[in-house]
């Protein structure tokens, strides 16, 4: 199938979400650093008496690998992407498993703290077998300056029975990472057929040093999350994937934000800092996790051309000063979360938010309509956002009873269906074999 025809494709029937997202073990956090200001804003209100009671279970269906960051359901099959640079194949029945492809000669070396790997992969919605996008890191390649850490790749692989063909691949983007940390990772369709990809704001504290550059606001120096001339960074790309462009291959939908403004026109919304997660609900909504800094982690509803704040804002949450603008000059609002926790304690806390999805399956019916995610630490247990009508949706801890759900929510995963997936970890770095990948039911 061509450009051409799978596009048609796409415009011609209803559009499978294919991959949506996962995170990083390591011994810290996925991005979380220690600097920062305490926020102006309180946390999401924490009080939904409907799932006070609620204890969900899980089903073990795979085990035995690294660092399971993302999970991808196809075909039969579940691919599961293990952050050393390793795809696996897992009947969907059987839970056999087998090696779909095998990156780590072009992935850099990571273990213990790493924030880098094989990050994030993405299934063409025209067909199973097909074409597999992943992301992922790879030593300094050209154009990336030789004091910069490594270079940020997506490209796009053949795809059969269940295995990806290494020698298929075409690299439709490189982006040279300054610092080794803020990588995000996320690849997935959107509904509209467009190929989605998460960029973190090239890492360090405080989107500063090494690789950033000056923005509108003065208060605090940088940074990449609220550039949009200079690099991709802290955004959110949109890509068309079924045709190429004159000096690309890929191309650019024509109703990008940027598109014939200033700017680069990849981009489909910015003010991010390090965007490890994201998925859309069935009704087109886009929900994009980022990890915060030293305060806050947060969840958006995000929409072509906004701007989430970062690094004028923490969450909701002025960044290292009193004061703070609530617009950029040119009078674009900063938009604020839906979901916003403190790193200091409180009934939900946490450092790294795990993004999720909203639930849309059958076996748990009192969560139908809620958005469920994770932050990495928070011991196995997961977290329920509902919408309430107010300004930010309520939040409720909801424990994982049973044996052999991991210390450690790496990702998740929706199947077609609309049953939920989590990858965890029992490790908080790369390494072991206690990774795995489990369907959360009722207990």
């Amino acid at each position: 199938m061509d450009y051409s025809t799978r596009r048609q494709f796409l415009r011609a029937g209803g559009v499978a979400l294919a991959a949506l997202a996962g995170c990083s073990g390591t011994d810290s956090s996925p991005g979380q650093q220690t600097d920062g200001t305490p926020g102006q804003q309180t946390a999401s209100p924490t009080s939904d008496p409907s799932l006070e009671t609620l204890e969900l279970g899980s089903q073990l269906v795979a085990d035995g690998f690294t660092a399971p960051v993302d999970v991808v359901p196809s075909s039969g099959r579940y691919f599961v992407v293990d952050q050393p640079g390793r795809v696996y194949a897992v009947d969907a029945e059987s839970g056999e498993t087998t090696t779909a492809a095998d990156l780590t000669d072009r992935v850099v070396d990571v273990g213990g703290y790493d924030e880098r790997g094989l990050l994030g992969m993405a299934v063409h919605p025209s067909s199973d077998d097909g074409w597999a996008f992943l992301r992922y890191s790879a030593p300094r390649r050209d154009g990336t300056p030789d004091n910069y850490s490594h270079t940020f790749v997506l490209s796009e692989f053949s795809l059969s029975g269940g295995t990806i063909d290494p020698d298929s691949e075409r690299t439709l983007l490189e982006i040279p990472e300054p610092q080794s940390n803020h990588n995000a990772g996320a690849v997935g369709f959107g509904p509209d057929g467009y190929l989605y990809v998460a960029v973190g704001d090239g890492g360090g504290a405080n989107d500063q040093g090494r690789g950033h550059v000056a923005d509108w606001y003065d208060a605090v120096d940088g940074g990449n999350g609220q550039d949009v001339t200079e690099n991709l960074l802290g955004s959110i790309l949109r890509l068309d994937v079924d045709r190429t462009g004159e000096d690309r291959p890929y191309g650019i939908p024509a109703d990008n934000p940027l598109v014939g403004k200033s700017g680069l026109d990849e981009q489909f919304a910015w003010g991010f800092r390090n965007p490890w997660r994201f998925s859309f609900g069935p009704d087109g909504r886009f929900f994009v996790a980022d990890v915060g800094q030293s305060r806050w982690e947060e969840v958006s509803i995000v929409e072509s051309g906004g701007n989430y704040g970062w690094n004028v804002r923490e969450g909701a949450n002025c960044f290292r000063v009193d004061d703070c603008p609530t617009e950029t000059p040119d009078g674009t609002t900063l938009t604020d979360p839906i979901v916003q926790y403190p790193h200091d304690g409180g009934a939900v806390s946490g450092i790294s938010v795990i993004g999720g999805y909203l639930y849309a399956g059958e076996a748990i019916p009192t969560l139908r309509d809620r958005y469920v995610f994770a932050d990495w630490q928070a011991g196995g247990d997961l977290f329920v956002a509902t919408d309430t009508g107010g300004e930010r949706w309520s939040v409720t801890t909801v424990p994982v009873v049973g044996d052999g759900f991991g210390s450690n929510v790496l990702s998740f995963g929706r199947t077609s269906s609309g049953e939920l997936l989590v990858c965890t970890t029992n490790r908080q770095g790369i390494g072991g074999s206690s990774g795995a990948v489990h369907r959360l039911r009722t207990a």
